[in-house]
C-alpha cells in the first residue's frame, strides 16, 4: 500500500501552475507556509477537493489554507493581498449557487475555526467561529432549551460562517426567521487587512460606507420588494437604513464571502419547544398545496414545507404513509407537552382545507418523513426515469400569497421549454427549491439554460419576487440581479463591494461584477466519449455504461460529511430531530478522519477531476484519486445513504481495476484478494497452519508478506470445512421431513473455511422450520468474487462468476432461493454480479434470488414461529445489509423471538480486508469506536451480542474480546435448549 501524506508533508507541497499573472503557485505557497502556522496545501488533490460546490459550476483554485485561528486568516490574507491572489472564504461547500467555488486561495475555515467560543443561556446568545458545524451548535444549547432558529436541510454538516455568508434559512425561518434575523455581531477581517467588529450602529464600517447609503436614500427606500421574508439576492444595504436600526452585522450577512471574512460571530438563541408533532395535509397537487400554505401561518406553525408527488416517486419510499393527495404540506407544531403538541396541529389539520391529512406524534414517524423532505436536494437531481436533473434555477422566492400562481406559471414555462423539474421547498415563505433536467452538456442545451434562466428570473420580478430565497446568488444568479433591482441599484452594490475590498480580492465574480451565468460549469470538462469500464452502471447514462454520469451523481450536498465521535456533527433527521438520529453507514472513513478526501463526496470530486484531467491529470495512473479511494471501506453505505446514490465500493473496484492493469498490485491485493482460493488451499492443513499462525515470528513474517496489518490476529481456520459436514449430516438424515419448501445454501467462503458453525446453525433452524437445504454441486468452487471485486481484481472476479453461474445454473433452473448468510457476499451476489455480468442473464436471475437467513425463513416457512429467547440485544446490522438487502425481516424474526433492542448503524471497520491491510488498523479501529464498541460495551448483562458478519463478529472479537453470534446461531442454541428440556416421549 502507497504511504499517505501527513498533514506535515502536505503543508509543504506546492503547484507549478501559475496562481496569477503576478507570482508563480510555488512563490506564493512557500509566502503562506511561512506566514501561517495552519496548513497550507497547493497539491493536486486539495485543489480538485476544492473546484466545486453542491451546485452546477467549477472554478478551479491555486491552493487551499486551512487557518488556525482568526491571526491566521489575517496572515493568510496579508500574503494573497501582496501577490494579488483572490480569496474564497469556505465552509462545508454545499452552496447550490456556485459561491463557494474556489478561485485563487481557498480559505477552509472548517478544519481549526469550530469552536463554540461561550453560550450565555440568560442572554440567549452564543459566541462561535466559523467552521462550527450547526448541529454542533444545535447540541451544545439543548441542555438549555434553546436552539439556533434557522436550520437549512444540510444541518448536520453546514457551518455557521458558511450559513451567515448565504443567510441560510431551512425550514422554521416562518418562526425564527434568516441567519440574518440571528446574528448580533461579527467579527470580520477585510482583504485589505482591516480588523471589524459589525453590530447596530456604523461603528466598524468601511470608510464611505455610510456616506453611499445617506447619499442615496431613496433608491434605498423603494428599490427592493416589500412582503418578501425571504429576499437574499444582493447586498441587504437596506439594513443599513435609519428606519431598519443601521445593521451592519444584518446588511453583511449574504454577503458571499465577497466583503470580507468572519472569523467570529455573536448569534442569537431561541427556545426550542421540548415537544413536537406535525399535520400533514394532502392536496391535489402542488399549487393548492402552496395556496393554502399561507393561510396557515396565522395559527403559528414551527414550519409549513410543501413537496410534490414527483419527488417521492423519485424517491421510490412509496409514500411513508403519507394521506392521499398529489402534493403535501409538512406543517409543525410546538408546546411545552406532547399533547399541546398534538393539539395545535390537530387544529390545524381541522382549520385546513386539505383533500386528506394526519397528524404525527410519534418522534421517529416524524423523522422518517422529514428525512423523505431532507434528501430532497439530492433525490431531485435523479427524474423518475433515472434521467438527471441539476440545481440550475433553486430558492427563487415569492409573497407566500402569490406562490401558487407563481408556480402555475412556472410549469407552463417549464412545459414551454421542454423541461421537466420536482418543485418543493419552504411553502409558508414562498420559497421554492427545483431540480430541473437541463442539458449542460451540449451547447444547445448550455444555451436553452441561459433562456430559461433568463425568462424565470422575469417571471419571478413579475411576481413580486427575490431570485434567492436562500443560498444566495453565486454564479447562478448574481448576472441576473439587475432585473431585479435595476441599474441603479446594481450599480450602488458593487460600490459597497468597493468600499469593503478595493482591491477585488474577495470571492470576485460573485453578486457585483458577476460572471456569467452560463460560463464556469463543472460539466464542460468531462470527456464526451463513454469512457472504457469494467461495470455495467445500469443507470447511469442512456443506455447506462456512462461512468462520466455515475460521477456525476454527486451533487455535492455532503450528506457523507457528517463527523464521527466527539466532533458534535451527529446526523439528525428532520428539522425537530437531535444529533445521532437514525442507523446509517455513511461515510465511516470521513466519520474517522474528518478528512474531506476520505468523504464520498471527496472521492466523487476527485473522480470527476480525474476525467477532466486538467487538475489529476494522469488519469486512471492518479496517486491523488489512489489515495483518497485507499480509506474507503467499500460498506456500500454511500449507495444507500447518498441522497442520489452514489456507490463509492463500485468505483473505487473499477478504479483498481484501471490503475493496477498491468502493474504489480499491493501485497494485500494477492494475499486477501485471493483468499477463497488461498483458504480452499489451506483447508487439508488447518490445524498444523493454525498452531503456525500462534507462533509469533512466524505469524508476523507470514503478515508481513501478506501486506497485514501487525497488530491484526490471523483468524483461525476451521478443522472441517462447512460442506464436508453438511454433506454427511445430510447421508445421516433417515427421516423425512414434511418440507413446504426447499432453499439453497450458499457456501460462502466465510461460513465454508472460518466459521462453519454458522452454516451448522442455519441447517438446524431451516430444518426445524421444515425447509429442506439443498447443497450446490461443487460448493468448494462456488464463490461470489467479493473478494477480488474489493481488491479491484474485476477480470479474475469476472472468470470466477462465471464458473459459479455454470455450476449454479441447473438450481437456478428449478427456481429455488439461495440463501445466504454472509452479508457481504449477498450483497456482492445483488449488485456486483449483474453489474459486472450484464451480458449474462443467469447473473440477473441469480441476483433476484439470494436471500438473507431472515428473508428466506419469513418466505419459506411463513407459519414457523422461533423460540422465545426473550433477551436484550446490542451488536451491529451489517453495512452491506443496510445498505443493499435490507433488514426488515430481520427485524421481525428478532421481534417474533423476543429479542428486543436496536442495533446500531455504522460499519465495523474491518470491513473484509480493509480492516486488515497494513496501515488501516488505526482508521479501522476509529470506525469500529464510532457506534458498534461503544454500543456493546453499554449493553447490560446478559444482553446477546448480534453480528451476522464474519468481520463483525472479528472486529467485536479482536478489539474487545466480545462474543457475537450470527443470529441463526442464537436462534439454533435455544431449538437445541427446548429439544433438552422437552419430554422424552416421542424421540
Amino acid at each position: 500500500m502507497a504511504e499517505r501524506d501527513t498533514r506535515d508533508t502536505r503543508n509543504a507541497r506546492k503547484a507549478t501552475a501559475p496562481a496569477t499573472d503576478v507570482a508563480p503557485a510555488t512563490e506564493v505557497a512557500t509566502a503562506l507556509t511561512a506566514a501561517v502556522r495552519g496548513e497550507v496545501d497547493f497539491g493536486a488533490a486539495a485543489r480538485a477537493l476544492t473546484t466545486m460546490d453542491a451546485s452546477n459550476y467549477r472554478r478551479v483554485p491555486v491552493g487551499v489554507v486551512a487557518p488556525r485561528d482568526a491571526a491566521d486568516v489575517a496572515a493568510a490574507l496579508a500574503v494573497c493581498r501582496t501577490y494579488g491572489v483572490p480569496v474564497v472564504p469556505r465552509g462545508a461547500g454545499t452552496s447550490i449557487a456556485g459561491n463557494a467555488t474556489g478561485l485563487g486561495v481557498v480559505l477552509d475555515l472548517t478544519r481549526h475555526l469550530r469552536s463554540i467560543v461561550s453560550v450565555d443561556p440568560a442572554a440567549c446568545t452564543a459566541v462561535v467561529q466559523p467552521g462550527v458545524v450547526l448541529d454542533a451548535l444545535r447540541e451544545a444549547v439543548r441542555p438549555y432549551g434553546l436552539t439556533f432558529g434557522p436550520d437549512p436541510s444540510t444541518h448536520s454538516r453546514c457551518t455557521l460562517g458558511g450559513m451567515i455568508g448565504n443567510n441560510s434559512c431551512g425550514a422554521h425561518s416562518v418562526a425564527w426567521g434568516t441567519t440574518a434575523d440571528n446574528v448580533h455581531e461579527l467579527s470580520v477581517t477585510t482583504y485589505g487587512g482591516a480588523a471589524l467588529r459589525l453590530g447596530k450602529g456604523w461603528d466598524g464600517a468601511p470608510a464611505g460606507v455610510r456616506e453611499l447609503v445617506e447619499g442615496h436614500l431613496a433608491p434605498l427606500r423603494t428599490g427592493f420588494p416589500a412582503g418578501l421574508p425571504r429576499r437574499i439576492s444582493g447586498y441587504a444595504l437596506d439594513a443599513l437604513l435609519p428606519e431598519a436600526g443601521t445593521d451592519l452585522a444584518r446588511a453583511f450577512c449574504g454577503s458571499e464571502g465577497t466583503l470580507g471574512v468572519v472569523t467570529e460571530a455573536t448569534v442569537r438563541l431561541v427556545e426550542s419547544p421540548p415537544a413536537r408533532a406535525l399535520a400533514v395535509l394532502g392536496y391535489p397537487d402542488e399549487s393548492a398545496a402552496a395556496e393554502a400554505a399561507a393561510g396557515l401561518l396565522p395559527y403559528g406553525p414551527l414550519t409549513v414545507e410543501g413537496m410534490s408527488e414527483d419527488l417521492v416517486r423519485v424517491r421510490g419510499e412509496g409514500g411513508h404513509g403519507l394521506p392521499r393527495g398529489g402534493a403535501w404540506l409538512f406543517v409543525e407544531t410546538g408546546g411545552a407537552t406532547p399533547a399541546e403538541a398534538q393539539a395545535a396541529a390537530t387544529a390545524i389539520l381541522r382549520a385546513a382545507d386539505a383533500l386528506d391529512g394526519t397528524v404525527v406524534a410519534d418522534p421517529a414517524g416524524q423523522r422518517a418523513l422529514w428525512r423523505v423532505r431532507e434528501d430532497a436536494a439530492g433525490t431531485a437531481t435523479r427524474m423518475p426515469d433515472d434521467t438527471e436533473a441539476w440545481p440550475g434555477w433553486e430558492d427563487c422566492a415569492v409573497p407566500p400569497a402569490r406562490l401558487g400562481a407563481y408556480l402555475r406559471d412556472f410549469r407552463a414555462l417549464l412545459a414551454e421549454h421542454g423541461l421537466r423539474g420536482t418543485p418543493y421547498g419552504h411553502f409558508g415563505d414562498g420559497c421554492i427549491h427545483v431540480r430541473i433536467d437541463f442539458d449542460l452538456l451540449t451547447e444547445d442545451g448550455v444555451r436553452r439554460f441561459r433562456r430559461f434562466s433568463e425568462e424565470v428570473a422575469s417571471l419571478v420580478v413579475a411576481h413580486g419576487g427575490s431570485l434567492s430565497g436562500e443560498h444566495g446568488d453565486g454564479l447562478a444568479r448574481s448576472e441576473l440581479l439587475p432585473r431585479m433591482y435595476g441599474d441603479e441599484l446594481t450599480g450602488l452594490f458593487g460600490r459597497f463591494k468597493d468600499l469593503w475590498d478595493p482591491a477585488g480580492g474577495m470571492n470576485p465574480g460573485v453578486l457585483a461584477r458577476p460572471a456569467r451565468l452560463d460560463e464556469n460549469l463543472r460539466f464542460a470538462v468531462l470527456p464526451r466519449e463513454r469512457v472504457e469500464v469494467a461495470f455495467g452502471y445500469p443507470h447511469d447514462g442512456p443506455g447506462g455504461g456512462d461512468f462520466s454520469a455515475a460521477v456525476r451523481r454527486c451533487v455535492g450536498v455532503a450528506k457523507c460529511r457528517v463527523g464521527g465521535p466527539g466532533s458534535g456533527t451527529g446526523a439528525s433527521s428532520g428539522p425537530g430531530a437531535g444529533p445521532g438520529a437514525g442507523p446509517g453507514v455513511m461515510c465511516p472513513s470521513f466519520r474517522a478522519t474528518g478528512e474531506e478526501q476520505h468523504s464520498t463526496r471527496g472521492r466523487a470530486r476527485l473522480l470527476h477531476e480525474m476525467l477532466a484531467g486538467e487538475v489529476v491529470t494522469d488519469g486512471w495512473r492518479s496517486t491523488e484519486v489512489r489515495d483518497a479511494l485507499d480509506l474507503c471501506l467499500s460498506c456500500k453505505g454511500c449507495r444507500s445513504d447518498c441522497p442520489v446514490g452514489v456507490d463509492m465500493a463500485t468505483y473505487k473496484a473499477e478504479f483498481l481495476h484501471h490503475h493496477y492493469a498491468g502493474r504489480m498490485r499491493p501485497a494485500a491485493h494477492y494475499a486477501m484478494g485471493l483468499l477463497p482460493r488461498w483458504l480452499r488451499l489451506a483447508a487439508p492443513f488447518a490445524r498444523v497452519l493454525n498452531a503456525a499462525a500462534r507462533v509469533p515470528p512466524l505469524a508476523s513474517l507470514a503478515k508481513r508478506l501478506g501486506g497485514i496489518a501487525p497488530e491484526r490476529t490471523i483468524p483461525r481456520l476451521a478443522a472441517e470445512p462447512f460442506g464436508r459436514w453438511l454433506g454427511r449430516h445430510m447421508k445421516a438424515r433417515t427421516e423425512v421431513l414434511a418440507r413446504s419448501r426447499s432453499a439453497v445454501l450458499w457456501p460462502d467462503t466465510f461460513t465454508e473455511y472460518l466459521t462453519p458453525s454458522v452454516g451448522r446453525a442455519a441447517v438446524r433452524v431451516f430444518e426445524a422450520a421444515g425447509i429442506g437445504v439443498v447443497a450446490p454441486p461443487q460448493g468448494g468452487r462456488i464463490c461470489c468474487g467479493l473478494t477480488y471485486v474489493s481488491t479491484g481484481q474485476l477480470d479474475r472476479a469476472r472468470t470466477v462468476m462465471r464458473r459459479t453461474l455454470d455450476l449454479m445454473e441447473p438450481l437456478l433452473d428449478a427456481g429455488l432461493p439461495v440463501v445466504v448468510l454472509e452479508p457481504s457476499c449477498a450483497g456482492a451476489l445483488t449488485t456486483d454480479l449483474p453489474e459486472l455480468l450484464g451480458d449474462d442473464p443467469r447473473a440477473a436471475r441469480l441476483a433476484a434470488s439470494v436471500r438473507t437467513f431472515a428473508q428466506a425463513l419469513e418466505e419459506c416457512a411463513p407459519q414457523w414461529r422461533p423460540p422465545r429467547l426473550d433477551r436484550p440485544v446490542t451488536g451491529q446490522t451489517h453495512c452491506h445489509q443496510h445498505a443493499v438487502l435490507g433488514d426488515e425481516a430481520d427485524r421481525r424474526l428478532r421481534e417474533s423471538a423476543g429479542l428486543t433492542g436496536e442495533l446500531s448503524g455504522g460499519c465495523c471497520g474491518l470491513a473484509g480486508n480493509f480492516g486488515f491491510e497494513r496501515g488501516h488498523y488505526d482508521v479501522s479501529v476509529a470506525c469500529a469506536e464510532d457506534q458498534l464498541l461503544p454500543s456493546v460495551r453499554a449493553a447490560g448483562k446478559g444482553t446477546e451480542i448480534l453480528a451476522d458478519g464474519f468481520s463483525c463478529r472479528t472486529q467485536l472479537a479482536q478489539l474487545g474480546g466480545h462474543r457475537a453470534r450470527h443470529l441463526a446461531e442464537v436462534l439454533a442454541e435455544a431449538l437445541e435448549d427446548e429439544s433438552t428440556e422437552r419430554p422424552a416421549e416421542g424421540r
